[in-house]
Formats: C-alpha cells, structure tokens, sequence
C-alpha cells in the first residue's frame, strides 16, 4: 500500500502530468482549429502564409527590422509565429491597399491589428522608446 511521502509524489506527478497534458492539448487544439479551413475554403494559417508570400517582395530592410524590434518583448518560444502572424496581416493590409512597398505606418497597423488588446501596452512601449508617435494610431488600440 503506498504510504507517507511516496504517496504524495505519485499524487503530485499524477497532477504535474495531467495539467503538462491538458495545457499541450488545449495549445494543440487551437492550432487544430486554425487550420480548418473556413467558408472560402482556406483557413487562417493559408491566408498568413498567402498575405506573407505575396507581399514579401515589399518588404525593405528597415521594415524588417522595426518588425524585429516590435516583436522582440515576445518571448522566444512564441516569436516566430508570433513574427509569421503580424506579418501576415502587414501584408494583407499592403495588398489590399495596393501599396508599393511595405512602410512604417503599415507595420504599426498591422501589429496593432494582429496583436490581442493585453499586449497593446508593450507595443506602446516600445514605439515609445523609438520615439514614433502613436497619435495617429490611438483608434486602432
């Protein structure tokens, strides 16, 4: 019969195991559902991965680098598919406004848009601390 402090670790790893699980399968859930495609047949990933890859002949250094800089309180597990979705939305907003080359002003809009509100006061941030005015972006927060 399991007794004293040999229960109590069976007990917490039990616990550990199925909460590490649950936490993977609700991560891998939400994946799952992003890759279902919608009414128009594709889902949100392909239309990233569609606005990403058509617009990436836009994109000039500079851009890419304020991007870097925007996305770097992200912490680094999340950064790439963190990097991958506002780009993604940067590039629909270019093409939907046919824009010649990806600007400043469409990397904030886009990172604006593609970011949750709880994540806008690091955004706010750090265009503070590159000294961009946020004026004409306050409707977008």
């Amino acid at each position: 019969m399991l007794q004293g402090w040999f229960l109590w670790f069976i007990l917490f790893w039990v616990v550990f195991l199925v909460g590490s699980m649950a936490i993977g399968g609700f991560f891998m859930f939400r994946k799952f559902l992003k890759r279902l495609p919608k009414e128009d047949g594709k889902s949100v990933m392909d239309w990233e991965e569609h606005y990403v890859n058509k617009s990436r002949h836009l994109w000039g250094s500079e851009e890419k680098e304020l991007l870097e800089d925007l996305v770097s309180p992200v912490p680094e597990l999340f950064r790439d598919v963190a990097r991958h979705k506002i780009a993604g939305k940067i590039g629909e907003l270019a093409i939907k406004e046919k824009a010649p080359k990806i600007t400043e002003d469409l990397v904030i809009r886009g990172y604006i848009q593609a970011t949750p509100k709880r994540d806008h006061k690091f955004l706010r941030k750090k265009l503070f601390e590159n000294k961009i005015d946020i004026t004409p972006y306050e409707h977008l927060f």
